[in-house]
Formats: structure tokens, sequence, C-alpha cells
């Protein structure tokens, strides 16, 4: 038996984490659960006692401060300890980044038992969850928020995966480029991305001229133009508001970057589009959009 207070939801959410069901359980000694499974993902966490958990002919031992994953589709066991059983909270998810957030963690079926040391921050998340119960877009937009940030203490006291010296390069890589890709809007510079992946500038200099054959300085700045090049083609907004969209405070500073790598001005540039001419600066607008592409869908293979 178990003294359990649980709730589930229904969610038709398909994005990023949604919480599926939640709860905090005290159990009776040799209380057990399975063989069975899950259609989502599932995360218990120990708050006191012992037990055991049995997933894919492996059996752990665990005690307070450790958790388990259980992953979709994955027959699983587990039981409380005789004389010391335990008390858990559990939190089951799903959604589109939820494989890979898992991946990126380090828990899957192989590598399913983690140990953090945050038990009341843990506790605190799950509780938050289960107050804020109705099926409200505020109530699940903070359950779903609890989730992230549960996942994140987890994280945070999770050995990463080893992995080659290569393997890091492209990490660090894919981490720059989609910072640039998310904030080339804003009047960042390469201290900020290498700040962001957490590298010095010169190192992430190195690794950008070994992957792509380019300076992230460059490569920022080709991006931008690239995004400047769209706006021009696509719209009739002023060049200054085109500046200001890519990231520059200044239209002067703008048009000489924009120069430097089309060899023409902006505007000329728009003339020279809307008169039926520029076709091969309009194939070279491509490019870097489409090498970003194919980074991004190498990514999401290794994943």
């Amino acid at each position: 038996m178990e003294k359990a207070y649980k709730l589930e939801f229904t969610n038709e959410q398909t994005d990023g984490l949604c919480v599926n069901c939640c709860g905090c359980s005290r159990t009776e000694p040799l209380h057990s659960f399975g063989p069975a499974l899950k259609p989502h993902f599932l995360i218990h966490y120990v708050l006191s006692g012992k037990g055991k958990f049995s997933v894919q002919n492996q059996e752990y031992n665990l005690e307070a401060g450790s958790g388990f994953l259980i992953e979709p589709g994955e027959l699983a066991f587990y039981q409380a300890d005789e004389k010391e059983p335990w008390t858990y909270v559990w939190v089951g998810f799903s959604g589109s980044r939820a494989a890979e957030y898992m991946a990126k963690i380090g828990l899957s079926g192989k590598h399913p038992v983690f140990c953090a040391g945050r038990q009341d921050a843990l506790y605190a998340c799950v509780r938050n969850m289960m107050e804020h119960n109705t099926s409200s877009i505020a109530n699940d937009l903070r359950r779903n928020g609890e989730l992230a940030v549960f996942l994140s203490l987890i994280a945070s006291e999770t050995p990463a995966k080893e992995a080659d010296d290569a393997d890091k390069a492209n990490i660090y890589v894919q981490k720059a480029i989609g910072f640039i890709q998310s904030n080339y809007c804003n009047p960042i510079k390469v201290t900020d991305v290498a700040d962001f992946v957490c590298v010095n500038r010169s190192y992430l200099y190195t690794l950008f001229e070994r992957s792509i054959g380019m300076p992230p300085q460059k490569f920022l700045s080709a991006y931008r133009i690239t995004k400047a090049a769209e706006l021009l083609q696509t719209t009739d907004i002023p060049i200054e508001s085109i500046a200001l969209s890519c990231g520059y405070n200044d239209a002067l500073v703008f048009t000489k970057a924009f120069k430097q790598v089309k060899g023409i001005s902006p505007s000329l540039y728009r003339k020279e589009l809307k008169s039926g001419g520029g076709r091969h600066d309009k194939e070279q607008l491509l490019q870097i959009e489409a090498f970003i592409r194919r980074i991004g869908s190498e990514e999401e293979h290794k994943i």
C-alpha cells in the first residue's frame, strides 16, 4: 500500500515540454509497481528511505537524493525497501523536445539513474505543480514552467556525458550558431557569443575556423547581412529600420558592412532586385541559410 497524492492532466500540446501527471507518495514496506509501462516520460525522485528500480534487465538500489527515469513504452519495476520504505515525488511529461532534453541531460533507458542534492527545491517544484491544478492557461503555463525548473535542477547536478574533442567542438559551434540565429537582431558581439557557450573568444575563433572555415565575427556579420538582404528583397521598410532589425544601431555602419559583403549599398541592392537584376545575389542570399539548416540537421541526427 501507499499514501499518495497525485494529479493527472489531459494535454494536447505537442510543442516543448508539458506535464502529464505529478504526485508525491509515502509507501509501505515492499510496496511495488510493475512491471508496467507508461506512454510518457516519468521521473521519480527519492526524498527519503530506500528502494530498488529495475529496467532493461538491470537493477539499481536507490536512496534519498537519487532518482530514476522511465522512458515511454519502457517496461519497468520499482519497489520500496522492507525496513526503510521510500517517499518520493514524480513527474510525468511529454512534448516535442522531451526526448532531446533527456538526451542532453544524459538520462536514458541505459542510463536511467541520477543523483541530485536539491531535495527542497525539487520537492517545491512538484508541490507547485500540484497547487496549480486546473486546466486554465495560467496554470498550464505555471505547471510547465515548474517542469522546466525541475529538469534544470536535475541537469545542473547530473554530470554531462563525456564526448571526444571533435564532438565537444561541434557542440560549442552549434550552440554559438543557435545563439546568433536567435540574437542577430540585437547589438551582440562575439564576446557575448563566447560567454553564452562558456569558452573564451580566442578558442571560439579556433573552433569556427576549423568547423566552418571562417571566424565567428565574419559569420555573425554574414548572417546579419543575409537577413538584411531578405528584408530588402521582400519588404519596403526603410534602410534605417532594416539596420535596427539586424543588430545595427547606426545606419551608416550597416551600409558600410553591407557594401563589404555585397559590393553595393543597401539602397542600390534593393533597386537592382526590383529591376530584375541581382539574380546572382539572390542565389548567394540562400547559401548561408542552407549551411545553417545543414548544420542543424546534422545535430538533430546526432541526438
